[in-house]
């Protein structure tokens, strides 16, 4: 066993390249082929996905193991010590960050296969160009290639966010880009005063040298880390700077739709890694800088979320108001700094992010079945209808719809019997209504706020206005979500008369039902996820760990032979 274990400890670092290196070079074969082979661009991109995918269950195993014999999993690309060199760095956190966007990231290919891939010829090199600068920004270890991975980032979801043309999606593009750019600019200078502070962008060694800073250079430190945390909070979608969400999402198509629900999650995974490591507990007069406006923000953003959704009347504006919900319910939450707060919100996130994921492919499902134009009778053929003559149906005692059909026995179809079902189920995780993962997630939140452990209410100290008002947040911008949902749904499904069965392949419906199956099995696996969220919790906030395994970590002896020149 412990040959084994030595035997993985070994090879599982070479696999934390996989999650960068194959979708660049599945993306340079995407590339080289010519416009008319969309089925072998599909082929390869979803085998590159699913191989992906089998990558980040691994390392998320091998995560959850304690990786290597520091706790956590480092490599060194250059075989160059850290700060010095570029070092890769598996924890739990990041681990998580992969396998849910490998299972995001599949559903979207899938979807995409059906049809919107064929609306441009770069569609599939573009999804896995925006899978490697994802992957790289959840594994590196250093600001400086934050940076780069973000750009990398950044620069595909541009491409893909155009793609199918249109005036909607050219004119949100453009704001898209825009915004993304500024946040860029802010990104760089943030790093650059970092820097001249420290004089290090290696994430560990920041950690270190930020309780060494003067006192006379404090206040400069709290500015760069105040631009650098803007950067993160207008990609996370925090209120105002979220201006640019709705109409970008809202006009992108579904798969990109869907495959953008884990971005604004890129922004807070940047937020709790290095919050958690620069202004932690042991960050001196600097520590839990931030907290409070991270609580507020995040509070106003949930409500700007679920007023949104309130005011939203097409499916994509639901769903694009859905994610600045998720995304303010993470940020108030992590401004607390307490880690049974954080393992709830872990626990939530994938849940949320799956939700949404779906009602991106839903609406895009439900909108076309809605503008198809068809209007199909209730039975193809007098055959069909039921053996009853008029006369004889209220003496039977059936029901009967407006065009006196008979309502008892009506079959209904099984593509539209998957949409409804589909979308209840949505509905049910993104309100955080029992039984389903986001009741699971919101409810350890709520009780977090109240733990003694936490916020205290328990031992006599009640929690603060903050707290309170998040309580109180959670729990009113459910409600408002519930009743925006709902709406809708009565719109799109019940009042649907006239309207013919919805034309459902099976690569449109599978995706779907991955998403929310995954759903269901946070729900029925919530005591071993909810270990794993608190596990995770407890490490981010005590970056010891982290540090000490980045800083320690030694580059592999050259295997060149005793005396070889």
């Amino acid at each position: 066993m412990s040959h084994w274990r030595a035997l993985t400890d070994t090879l599982m670092p070479h696999l934390m390249l996989a999650p960068i290196a194959l979708p660049m070079l599945t993306a340079a074969v995407l590339l080289l082929l010519r416009e008319e082979q969309q089925r072998l661009k599909f082929a390869i991109s979803l085998l590159s996905t699913i191989a992906g995918l089998l990558v980040a269950v691994a390392l998320l195993q091998w995560a959850h193991r304690g990786a290597g014999a520091a706790g956590m999993g480092v490599y060194l690309p250059g075989n160059w010590p850290a700060p010095f060199g570029i070092v890769l760095v598996l924890d739990r956190l990041s681990a998580l960050m992969l396998l849910l966007t490998s299972m995001v990231a599949l559903c979207s290919v899938l979807f995409a296969g059906a049809r919107w891939q064929r609306a441009g010829v770069l569609y599939q090199a573009l999804f896995q160009f925006q899978l490697m600068g994802l992957g790289g920004a959840f594994l590196t270890g250093d600001l400086f290639n934050l940076f780069v991975f973000f750009e990398i980032m950044l620069a595909a979801s541009y491409g893909l966010l155009l793609h199918g043309s249109g005036r909607a999606r050219v004119q949100s593009g453009l704001h898209y880009i825009a915004i993304n750019l500024a946040a860029s600019s802010l990104f760089l200078v943030g790093a650059a005063m970092l820097y001249g502070l420290t004089g290090t962008l290696n994430l560990a060694d920041l950690a270190r040298a930020v309780p060494q800073v003067a006192a006379a250079d404090r206040g400069l430190l709290h500015a760069a880390a105040a631009i650098l945390a803007t950067a993160f909070l207008i990609k996370a979608a925090l209120w105002p700077l979220n201006f640019w969400l709705a109409p970008a999402y809202g006009a992108a198509t579904a798969p990109v739709g869907a495959l953008f629900a884990i971005m604004t999650k890129v922004g807070l995974y940047a937020l709790l890694r290095l919050w958690s490591l620069l202004f932690g507990a042991e960050a001196g007069p600097s520590a839990q800088f931030g907290g409070p406006w991270l609580v507020w923000g995040g509070m106003a953003t949930m409500a700007f979320g679920a007023m949104g959704m309130m005011g939203s009347q097409r499916l994509t504006q639901l769903a694009s108001h859905a994610a600045v919900l998720s995304s303010g319910t993470l940020l108030a939450a992590a401004g607390f700094g307490q880690n049974l707060l954080t393992a709830g919100l872990l626990y939530y996130l994938p849940s949320s992010t799956l939700a949404v994921a779906a009602l991106f492919l839903l609406a895009d499902l439900v909108e076309r079945w809605r503008n198809d134009g068809a209007t199909l009778a209730p039975y193809e053929s007098d055959e069909d209808a039921p053996f009853l003559s008029p006369e004889l149906v209220p003496a039977a005692g059936l029901n009967l719809d407006d065009d006196e059909q008979v309502l008892v026995g009506r079959v209904i179809p099984a593509a539209t019997a998957l949409l409804g079902l589909a979308y209840l189920t949505s509905t049910l995780v993104i309100a955080g209504l029992p039984p389903l993962s986001g009741f699971i997630g919101k409810l350890a939140m709520l009780t977090a706020l109240l733990n003694p452990l936490g916020l205290g209410a328990s031992t006599g100290v009640v929690p603060g206005p903050s707290g309170w008002a998040l309580l109180a947040l959670m729990i009113g911008t459910g409600l408002l979500a519930l009743l925006a949902l709902t709406r809708a749904g009565i719109r799109h499904f019940w009042a649907s008369q006239g309207r013919g069965t919805p034309r459902l392949r099976v690569l449109e419906g599978l995706p779907v039902a991955l998403l929310l199956g995954a759903c269901m099995l946070l729900t029925l696996q919530a005591e071993g996820v909810m270990r794993f969220t608190q596990a995770t919790a407890n490490a981010l906030h005590a970056p010891d760990g982290y540090v000490r395994a980045v800083l320690t970590a030694k580059p592999r002896p050259s295997t060149t032979h005793e005396g070889a020149p």
